[in-house]
Parts: structure tokens; C-alpha cells; sequence
């Protein structure tokens, strides 16, 4: 247990931003589920609007820190990548 006390708002910290990035990326998790569910059902505009949604979420969580940049541009690269195969069809 952490006896200093700069150490111990170290730890509630620590504790509010695990929080704080689980929180964001169950959403995007959410969100991306969405996505792919309207490219199953081959819904176009419903996956466009998904995608729409997701895409400033990633963004932000990125500039947060809550995700490394290289995983959040991988997110956004197949989420993009998987509606316009359903765009072309």
C-alpha cells in the first residue's frame, strides 16, 4: 500500500483514468459492433451512419491516449474498408 502521500493520489488517479478508458473503449467497442452488424445485414446506409458515429469516438479516445494512434487509424482503416465492400455490392 502506498505510504507517501503523492503516491497514494497516484493511485486514485490511476484508478479514474482505468475507468475513464474502459469506459471509452467498451463504447467503441459497441459502436464498431453496430458497424458490422449493418455490413451482415448488407445495409449500406445504416452501416455509413454507424461508421459515422464511431469514427470521431476513435479519434478522440486516440487523443485522449486511452488507444495508440497506430490502433486507432487500424480501427478506423477496416471499419472503412468492410462498409464500402457493402457500398459496392
Amino acid at each position: 500500500m502506498a505510504v507517501h502521500k503523492s503516491a497514494r493520489k497516484r493511485m486514485r488517479q490511476n484508478i479514474d483514468q482505468r475507468m475513464r478508458n474502459r469506459h471509452i473503449k467498451t463504447t467503441i467497442k459497441t459502436m464498431t459492433k453496430r458497424v458490422r452488424e449493418a455490413t451482415q445485414g448488407k445495409d449500406a446506409a445504416k452501416a455509413t451512419d454507424a461508421l459515422s458515429h464511431v469514427i470521431p469516438l476513435v479519434d478522440k479516445a486516440v487523443s485522449k491516449g486511452a488507444l495508440h494512434w497506430r490502433n486507432g487509424a487500424r480501427k478506423i482503416s477496416r471499419l472503412s474498408k468492410l462498409v464500402n465492400s457493402v457500398k459496392s455490392e
